[in-house]
């Protein structure tokens, strides 16, 4: 099984629907749907995964905007396992990296404020500027994350 075809039955079992990976209307695309979904389940990698299969098989002009929510995505990954294991070699130097990821989305996303694709752009890019900027006022010391203050993305209704 390709990981195209993994992501596909994973969308396909959390939305209990048919998955349509030809949907043209990007807001509603079942992999973008699902983005938000496993976002605000705290599931930011699987969120990543599915969005990446949607951003490598669609032709528009959507890259900055895909790569800038899988950057914030992954900035969250990082959040999440300095949250989980605050001690660990590892997921203990994981604020820097978080850091240049939200910046990173950031810029990639800006260019799309206010709205796109159903999407507030703007207060994303607002969450992801004062994440970041949580951090550095902290001198990279306190993780701004926790699974009760996570934040929730949403889509318009239209």
């Amino acid at each position: 099984m390709t990981k195209g075809e993994r992501i596909s039955r994973f969308v396909a079992e959390l939305t209990a629907e048919q998955v349509d990976p030809n949907q043209a209307d990007i807001a509603k695309h079942p992999f973008y749907r699902t983005f938000f979904q496993c976002w605000n389940q705290q599931r930011y990698y699987a969120a990543h995964d599915v969005l990446e299969q949607l951003w490598v098989n669609t032709d528009t002009n959507d890259d900055q905007f895909f790569k800038g929510l899988i950057q914030a995505a992954g900035a969250f990954v990082h959040l999440q396992k300095h949250f989980e294991h605050p001690t660990h070699a590892k997921h203990s130097r994981r604020l820097q990296p978080a850091v240049r990821l939200f910046r990173l989305a950031e810029r990639n996303l800006s260019i799309f404020a206010p709205k796109h694709h159903g999407l507030d752009v703007a207060a994303v890019c607002e969450l992801l500027r004062g994440t970041a900027a949580a951090i550095v006022d902290s001198d990279y010391r306190r993780n701004p994350w926790s699974p009760e203050m996570a934040p929730r993305l949403s889509l318009d209704s239209k």
